[in-house]
């Protein structure tokens, strides 16, 4: 950020005026930082005329920086009495309009007598404080000497080195102004701290439940560190630094061995000796939450200019470690709610083998609330779900977690997609007018080779067919959830055995360098390079086709999001290939309309099992088919139908034309009916209904038995005939309750 340039100032475009306006756009952004401020000015005085002229100005509007763009020495405001006074001066109010709750002004002194001032315009009523006073005058002794260098000499009696340090002091606050995480902060003060102060080695521990931890260190071997691991013991440096809150300076061996003779060998001998130290202590909010120490290889003189920058510096550190350390907690607990919400392992039903990945945000404050899911459906169908809830933090991952369970409990009702999108609007709607979330759900069925989807603001679905084309359908989608009036647009279209389908948030594609437009053909050319031919995923083996999957998804991640480390929106990709079912596993039959259909379904699954050699299954499924056609015949209206489905399960369905809901009765001992649903409970290992624009269809799933022995012939027609006297009695008598 360049200061602001107030109407009047120079505008001499020589090398050295361009160099002196760098130098204190970087101070007053210090000064700023250091004692937490709205803006800041310099004005350089010309004793000639006594005025005092705005050179620089930061964080101020320009018509209050013209308000004092020119002063006298002799007015009543904070830059003029810190100049006549040689103080620092601090007044209360806003001067200038600027929403400051004061002002503090330190006078600019070179080496012949007062040359300017800085001022600081304040945003709260407490501080600063004598550690941020202390930086201040650090930033003003510093932004004189570059005011005195418009000739292009160092100021008089200042050393290089000195001035480096004070240098880098200013540097290390816009770091730590800049620092997220703790290893932010560790970062910054390796970068700023030593170099300038000639040190080898820094190690930064936290101090928490009566031990130090260590968080990050430069210049020292693991091994060595070892040795100071564990509880806080007596009689060590950092023990009295913590005790006494006051930093401690040790100049060489010898010091370290007068004051603290028991350890010193534990301190000297090792693998990485050290021969002077600085122990810092890092304050925050009253209290010591850590200890900095820089080391030397060689003994080290610490002049009183040093101990102060140090002292100095070691309270910033303390201040931005703490507010790191809030952040890294915080973070954490996020991270651990967003991971136990979302899937732990992708399921692998028969219709699809699937592989995901969510990507957090490499920069930014908070999680986000991406997820996705693979939610197995009857008759062997399965929903994908990916979905995006708007904003970061702990609230938009908890709502992301409410959002997936209400997608698996209305998925469960087998409701359409479009359907299912307009109940999870009006759960979005009730959160609050602050809460929208996109979302993509779709459904693939591998017995009718189709895919159906609807989506709310969400990023459309791709597609990679076998022959190896990629596309990706031009929609119009629907506003998100929470912004949309139902209802939601349903899109269906073929899909051939064994094509891949990709689905991705926003944060895949869209960044500050492409629109999703953009993103989304990149994706389209990743996927069309990387998966050319899908059958390397058409391996009967399933954990082949699994590993392939993903080593696709790493692919399109790492082509789409090569600097993860900078992206500032998290990401979700799932990919999944489908499988269609085999003609041969599907078997569908008409039945009359007539009290004729219990008898005639009963031999259509004895004879279809027979063939597919299940017979093991035949009484059980007669019993259940019995009872369901029965159902239809008292209770519903046809035409009837009747499927069955072979695969890892046997699934029975029988379709009518009815709407109505059944549910199960609790029947009492002296009910002649209202037992045929709890039959089927117990028979199946589960069941439910799914309705259709015109139908319904009531299922059932059976799990089929490893291979055994062959039954005889007697037991097999001992069963049949069973099945059929108590099919019979079955379909007269079973009951279903109406809506």
């Amino acid at each position: 950020m360049c200061p602001n340039r107030p109407e009047g100032a120079e505008t001499d475009p020589s090398p050295a005026v361009g160099a002196r306006a760098k130098a204190l756009a970087l101070a007053l952004r210090q000064a700023v930082a250091g004692v937490g401020g709205r803006g800041a000015l310099v004005h350089r005085w010309d004793p000639g005329t006594g005025r005092l002229d705005l050179v620089a100005s930061d964080g101020v509007s320009a018509e209050a920086a013209r308000r004092w763009a020119v002063l006298s020495e002799e007015q009543d405001v904070p830059p003029s009495c810190a100049l006549r006074r040689g103080v620092l001066v601090r007044t209360a109010g806003d001067r200038l309009a600027t929403g400051a709750a004061g002002t503090v002004a330190v006078p600019l002194v070179g080496a012949g007598g007062p040359i300017g001032a800085l001022t600081v315009l304040l945003s709260g009523t407490d501080g600063p404080d004598d550690v941020q006073l202390s930086f201040l005058h650090a930033v003003a002794a510093w932004t004189a000497q570059h005011l005195e260098r418009a000739d292009g000499r160092p100021p008089h009696g200042e050393s290089v080195p000195e001035h480096e340090r004070t240098v880098r002091a200013a540097e290390l606050t816009a770091a730590l102004a800049e620092a997220v995480t703790v290893q932010d902060v560790v970062g910054a003060v390796a970068e700023h701290v030593l170099a300038p102060f000639g040190a080898e080695g820094l190690i930064v521990s936290v101090f928490e439940n009566g031990r130090l931890t260590r968080v990050g260190e430069v210049g020292y071997p693991v091994d060595y560190l070892k040795r100071f691991e564990g509880p806080l013991e007596a009689g060590l440096p950092v023990t009295d630094v913590l005790r006494s809150r006051s930093p401690l300076f040790l100049e060489s061996p010898a010091d370290i061995y007068q004051r603290y003779p028991a350890v010193t060998d534990r301190i000297l001998m090792g693998t990485s000796p050290k021969m002077a130290w600085a122990f810092l202590p890092l304050a925050a909010s009253g209290r010591v939450v850590g200890v900095a120490i820089l080391s030397y290889s060689r003994p080290h003189s610490f002049g009183e200019a040093d101990r102060t920058l140090l002292t100095t510096c070691g309270a910033l550190v303390g201040q931005a470690l703490e507010r790191a350390r809030l952040y890294d907690l915080e973070h954490a607990r996020a991270q651990e709610l967003q991971s136990a919400l979302l899937p732990r392992t992708l399921p692998r039903p028969p219709a699809a083998v699937a592989a995901a990945r969510y990507l957090p945000a490499g920069r930014g404050e908070q999680v986000g609330g991406d997820w996705f899911d693979v939610i197995p459906l009857s008759g062997d169908r399965v929903a994908l779900v990916i979905g995006d809830v708007m904003g970061h933090g702990i609230a938009e991952a908890a709502t992301m977690g409410r959002l997936r369970t209400a997608v698996r409990t209305l998925a469960d009702l087998d409701m359409s997609p479009d359907e299912l999108l307009g109940h999870l609007n009006d759960l979005v709607s009730d959160l609050g007018e602050d809460f929208y979330a996109t979302c993509l759900y779709a459904v693939y069925d591998p017995v009718g080779r189709r895919c159906s989807y609807s989506l709310a603001g969400h990023p459309p679905p791709v597609f990679v067919y076998p022959d190896g084309t990629v596309h990706s359908p031009v929609l119009s989608p629907d506003p998100p959830l929470g912004a949309a009036t139902p209802p939601f647009a349903a899109h269906e279209l073929p899909l051939p055995d064994g094509s891949l389908v990709v689905l991705c948030t926003d944060g895949l594609i869209e960044s500050g360098a492409q629109d999703a437009e953009q993103g989304l053909t990149e994706l389209l050319r990743v996927l069309s390079r990387a998966a050319v031919r899908p059958a390397r995923f058409t391996s009967s083996d399933e954990e082949a086709d699994a590993r392939g999957l993903e080593e696709l998804c790493d692919t399109v991640v790492s082509e789409l999001l090569p600097d993860r480390e900078h992206t500032t929106d998290d990401a979700a990709l799932l990919i999944a290939h489908t499988r269609a079912m085999p003609a041969d596993d599907v078997a569908s039959f008409g039945l009359p309309d007539d009290p004729r259909a219990a008898g005639r379904a009963r031999e259509l699954v004895r004879d279809q099992l027979s063939r597919w050699g299940l017979d093991e299954l035949s009484m059980t499924t007669e019993l259940l088919v019995s009872e369901l056609v029965g159902n239809v015949i008292r209770h519903a209206k046809g035409p009837m139908r009747l499927r069955l489905l072979r695969s890892r399960s046997l699934t029975c369905e029988v379709y009518d034309g009815s709407l109505s809901t059944p549910r199960i009765r609790h029947a009492t001992y002296t009910d002649e009916g209202g037992r045929g649903l709890q039959l089927v409970a117990a028979l199946s290992r589960r069941w439910g209904a799914r309705y259709l624009s015109d139908a319904k269809c009531i299922w059932t799933e059976q799990d089929i038995p490893p291979a055994a022995p062959a039954r005889s012939a007697a037991q097999a027609s001992a069963s049949r005939s069973a099945a059929n006297g108590f099919g019979d009695r079955l379909a007269a008598t079973a009951e279903v309750a109406a809506p």
